[in-house]
């Protein structure tokens, strides 16, 4: 079970991520404060601890970008003791509050309660990122800075396929087995068709050319 840890006081993160694997967990501290998500992603947690007060961005800005996201459990972890901090992160949709001081036996206890419950139902391991791009492959909605778009079962295919081989030529047959599990009978003109309303849907977002096509060879999302 992965944990992400987003806080600033590199202190306080280390004896977290230390006490965390002592438990079995693999934890990691966020090093980038303005690429929270992006981060994120990479490390697909199933759970995230997360300060109210960090570099740039608060805690509550980067659950609810979490929360559009994903249902990963966020428990906070803050010094802040009233109400209005609690209440706050509760509506930005963090699962748990925790304040500073806190004792370890605690902690872990609200951690392997949350995720008893929620175990299975906060992976985000089917989320794609690229060049601020997030792809949720099990819903089929992609999501780009303050837009969102919903893809068809065929285009969802696609872009799984090319955002999994990010950087290389996806040859056309390729794709045709992905959609159809076959590269016959079906007309070149169908897989174009699909390929067309993607490039579309991602123009609207501000994303021209995020597809390329290799004449003669195929399709890459270049890195």
């Amino acid at each position: 079970m992965k944990i992400f840890i987003v806080e600033d006081d590199l202190e306080i993160a280390g004896r977290i991520k230390n006490h965390l694997e002592k438990w079995g967990y693999e934890a990691k501290i966020a090093t980038d404060f303005r690429k929270i998500i992006t981060e994120f992603i990479n490390f697909g947690p199933q759970l995230v601890l997360m300060d109210v007060s960090l570099p740039f961005y608060s805690g509550y800005y980067w659950c609810e970008e979490i929360r559009e996201i994903s249902n990963t459990p966020v428990i906070f972890v803050s010094s802040a003791l009233d109400n209005l901090n609690i209440i706050r992160a509760i509506d930005f949709g963090a699962d748990d509050y925790i304040t500073k001081p806190f004792d370890f036996v605690i902690l872990t206890a609200k951690i392997q309660a949350i995720l008893r419950r929620t175990y299975g139902f906060g992976e985000n391991a089917d989320l794609l990122e690229h060049k601020g791009l997030i792809f949720n492959v099990s819903d089929f909605t992609l999501t780009f800075k303050d837009r969102k778009e919903e893809l068809t079962k065929n285009e969802a295919k696609i872009l799984q396929k090319l955002m999994e081989n990010k950087g290389k030529i996806v040859k056309r047959d390729q794709l045709m087995i992905s959609l159809w599990k076959s590269e016959s009978f079906v007309e070149d003109s169908a897989l174009y068709a699909n390929i067309n309303r993607l490039r579309n849907k991602l123009k609207g977002m501000g994303l021209e050319n995020f597809i390329t096509t290799k004449k003669g060879e195929g399709y890459i999302i270049e890195v």
